[in-house]
């Protein structure tokens, strides 16, 4: 029997028939014995309180004339406030006043004790105040959110129909139902146009202790763009889960998914979903993966005209290895696919592995790679040499079995891409010797080496900057290249970059041939350095030379090219 039905037993208040028969009609009504007790009249809820907060001495609190926009927002989870009707009035160093109408539900005391790590002392206040209050706190909860939702929008996801079907089905064994709740769908749709409409790259979504954010990746730049409720957490994460065809139950492991986002009748965006389980929930990322971008053509990428001369010219012959390096988000698989798409006509054939594909090229067989199911890089790879291929893309070298069979399908008459995670383009060389490739193999496959960077374009609101002569020279220009021809430019802001004074970004790449005589280095075991010096007698530009030509053609600023360039 509940603890409170056997206090007020106890007292005389209720009669031991009375006690067992309400006690019965709350299990069978599958309602709190509270509920039932102040149903039937037996007492009233002011008098409850009462007879509470003398029997187990704890404070009586009228918490009607109570203000919620005073009460401390975010210590107790909105969800588990709700159900386990309690509310934090207060928190003062590791203790924290906690409003409720049954002092004996002690499970819900335990429960915030184990939430909060804090210890709970209880004020007693009047059931029907309490649910009251509850009540207007959880419409403040659903207000804020729909307030950053806006209005309805149109957006729309393909295949959404299959994947709601999926997600019932795990809804029901999971309990989480809630994956349908308007005010979160609209608000996730609005996030996604935002980030689109803005040309995000990413979206982060980020639980912690007391609030929960929105962060867009913006050229390159993380930026804030909302803070929902924190009790928004489950329910966003649930209606990703849904979209994206993950398993909403489980919430212990990383997951990764992906949806197709449908902006217009013409246009669809990819959308990459990767899970984490954190400390205060799962923070999920959504990355924008837009085949356009593939699509723009290799003069929209930002290729000095030498540059984009030599590697078309290496990209169009019959084998051999071209090798794209830099770190994450430098661009390299939108490189790689733009050469893809120079090459990719009906006569020839293209195979990729990827982990995973991320924008999908019409006429390219692609293949995602998947080691739990034994489908990795050197499988793919074996496999794609039965396929009569005539240009294999590695996603990524990150082995020597990897590097070793690509080398020998560069060998064997087939042309080669890859992309490795090195700082420039000598060093990529010796990464390979490192590795544990062959010199001789290495200098007879790979037939050239691009590194690269991005930097953020300056907006056209951009101006001339005064910078002295002396940093511009530390920077790396030369004597006769500052002959006052030209002006530096910096960023402003205006209402087309929203202030940042950048929009877009522009690639910063350093081309290297494999020329006999570095052929010659690396079959003596050369090292970068000296790959490195004889690249740039030979001509080759390093990334902050490349840097600052786009400085000196206005595209972007010098502090851009420092931050992304070493010398």
């Amino acid at each position: 029997m509940p603890g409170l039905a056997r206090a007020l037993m106890q007292a005389g208040r209720l009669s031991a028939a009375q006690a067992e028969m309400l006690q019965k009609k709350s299990v069978a009504d599958k309602l709190a014995f509270i509920d039932v007790l102040l149903a039937s009249g037996a007492i009233d809820a002011r008098a409850l309180a009462m007879f509470c907060s003398e029997t187990f001495a704890y404070p009586l609190m009228d918490v009607q004339a109570l203000n919620v926009e005073a009460l401390p927002a975010k210590i107790i989870d909105n969800k588990l406030m709700q159900a386990q009707r309690v509310i934090a009035l207060a928190k003062r160093g590791n203790k924290m006043s906690v409003a409720i109408s049954d002092p004996t539900n002690t499970q819900a005391l335990d429960q915030i004790k184990f939430q909060t790590e804090s210890t709970v002392e209880p004020v007693i206040v009047a059931h029907d105040a309490l649910l009251q209050l509850l009540a207007r706190l959880n419409k403040s909860s659903e207000q804020a959110i729909s307030d950053l939702a806006g209005d309805e929008s149109d957006i729309q996801f393909a295949e959404e129909e299959d994947a709601s079907a999926a997600a019932n089905a795990a809804a029901a064994e999971a309990g989480a139902n809630e994956v349908e709740d308007a005010p979160v769908v609209r608000f996730l749709n609005k996030m996604l146009m935002d980030a689109v409409n803005m040309g995000a790259s990413d979206l982060h979504f980020e639980p912690f202790e007391k609030f929960y954010r929105v962060r867009f990746r913006v050229d390159g730049v993380l930026m804030e763009h909302a803070q929902p409720p924190i009790s928004i957490k489950e329910k966003l994460v649930s209606r990703i889960k849904v979209l994206a065809k993950l398993d909403i139950s489980e919430k212990r492991i990383p997951q990764d998914g992906r949806m197709r986002l449908i902006v217009s009748p013409t246009k669809t965006i990819d959308l990459r979903i990767s899970t984490l389980p954190t400390l205060f929930g799962e923070k999920t990322v959504m990355r924008i993966l837009d085949a356009t971008q593939a699509q723009m053509g290799i003069d929209a990428l930002g290729y000095d005209p030498d540059q984009k001369e030599l590697l078309l010219d290496a990209i169009q012959r019959p084998y051999g290895m071209v090798l794209v390096t830099g770190p994450t988000g430098s661009g390299k698989t939108v490189s790689l696919y733009t050469c893809l798409n120079v090459i990719n006509k009906p006569g020839i054939n293209i195979s990729t592995a990827e982990d995973p594909a991320e924008i999908n090229l019409p006429g390219v067989n692609q293949v995602n790679v998947n080691d739990k199911a034994g489908l990795t890089f050197p499988v793919a790879l074996k496999s794609f040499l039965r396929q009569d291929p005539d240009i294999i893309m590695v996603g990524e070298i990150r082995d020597l079995e990897t590097a070793d069979i690509a080398i020998k399908a560069a060998q064997t008459g087939h042309m080669v891409f890859s992309t490795l995670h090195t700082n420039d383009a000598p060093s990529t060389l010796t990464r390979l010797m490192n590795m544990g490739v062959a010199p001789f193999n290495i200098a007879s496959s790979v037939i050239l080496i691009t590194a690269q960077r991005l930097a953020r374009r300056l907006c056209t609101c951009k101006q001339p900057v005064e910078i002295s002569h002396e940093l511009l020279l530390k920077a790396g220009f030369k004597e006769h290249e500052l002959d006052g021809s030209w002006k530096p430019y910096g960023p402003v802001g205006c209402e087309r970059c929203n202030g940042g004074g950048y929009k877009g970004r522009v690639g910063i790449y350093q081309i290297m041939p494999i020329s006999p005589a570095i052929e010659s280095i690396i079959l003596a075991h050369g090292n970068s350095m000296e790959i490195a010096a004889k690249s740039e007698e030979e001509g080759v530009k390093s990334l902050r030379q490349s840097g600052l030509v786009k400085v000196r053609n206005g595209l972007t600023s010098l502090e851009e090219v420092l931050g992304c360039t070493n010398e």
